[in-house]
């Protein structure tokens, strides 16, 4: 496996796949990241070209690890040293990323995926090898997709400790838009508006470190994240902030917020007992698998171990 990127989760990955007993090697454009990583005993460079063509040799599993902006660049080189090497992603959207790969001639072999995992840290040291470890890795099921490809990346999810949620890139990107770009956004306003209030910082406690926590994340790579997927992210910013705006009229009427309140508790309380039944029937390449696949993860079904294939059946 190659991974390019070594930040957060890309040197996460290459602790986790190594631990799974993976021959894992890579690239960071960084030469501190590559002294730490080395010293860290990991097989890794700052020559791309020749780690994509020892990628090719071994018809490796590429991985991109580099945030969106830096995607089309990889891409190029991916296509002048790699083409025929299965690719996939660890990108936080998946449509935006599918198009770029598109554009490079390179979605045939091209499966997304994003691990639903992270910390506000970013480089090399920031990583660890249990940081997929009961965590959604999303793995996509679009048209293209091919089925072997598609179990070499479920395999690595596996691996890594990831269970597996099939979707489609449309789908994940407007999931996401949810859980995550939007918190990003919600972490930042809230971080801000306390700024300008002196006494805030010496009385904030635990509902304010856990609502700004994202806030901490590098902003360029919010930036990236939400900038991406803003086709998806508007409807639900604008679903948010009419909530908001309800709630804003309610009180100054002096009437009671119960409906915003009463609503958000539900929808948490729902979340922490909401139930991940396994999808097992499933055979990869069978006719309809995609399709399968992606109406499974919809209504909350996951993979935790490896589903076979139509190979491997014979």
């Amino acid at each position: 496996m190659c991974v390019i990127g070594l930040g957060l989760i890309g040197g996460s990955l290459m602790r986790a796949a190594k631990a799974a007993g993976r021959d894992v090697f890579g690239y960071n454009r960084s030469v501190e990241g590559v002294e730490a990583a080395r010293s860290d005993g990991f097989d890794v460079s700052t020559d791309l070209p020749a780690t994509l063509n020892r990628a090719a040799d071994l018809g490796a599993l590429v991985v991109l690890a580099v945030p969106m902006p830096a995607l089309p660049l990889m891409l190029r080189y991916v296509r002048e040293n790699a083409p025929q090497c299965p690719l996939t992603d660890v990108t936080s959207v998946k449509g935006a990323v599918h198009a770029e790969v598109e554009r490079a001639g390179l979605l045939a072999r091209f499966v997304g995926g994003h691990p639903m995992t992270g910390t506000a840290q970013s480089g090399w040291a920031a990583g660890n090898a249990g940081l997929f470890v009961d965590a959604p890795w999303v793995v996509s099921v679009d048209d293209h997709v091919d089925p072997q490809v598609w179990a070499t990346v479920m395999h690595l999810a596996l691996d890594c400790g990831s269970f597996v949620v099939p979707a489609r890139s449309e789908e994940h990107d407007a999931a996401a838009a949810t859980i995550s770009h939007l918190p990003h956004l919600l972490a930042e306003a809230l971080a801000a508006t306390a700024g300008e209030v002196p006494l805030a910082f010496a009385l904030a406690a635990g509902s304010f470190r856990d609502g700004t926590r994202v806030a901490a994340t590098a902003p360029d790579l919010v930036r990236a994240m939400c900038e991406a997927n803003s086709t998806q992210l508007l409807p639900v910013l604008d679903r948010t902030l009419r909530q908001l705006v309800d709630a804003r009229n309610q009180l100054a009427q002096h009437q009671p917020v119960s409906e915003l309140v009463e609503t958000g508790h539900a929808a948490r309380i729902r979340y922490e007992n909401f139930d991940r039944p396994e999808i097992v029937a499933t055979v990869v390449g069978q006719e309809n698998w995609r399709d399968e696949l992606a109406a499974a993860g919809r209504a909350g079904w996951v993979i935790r171990s490896a589903l076979p294939t139509r190979d491997s059946r014979g």
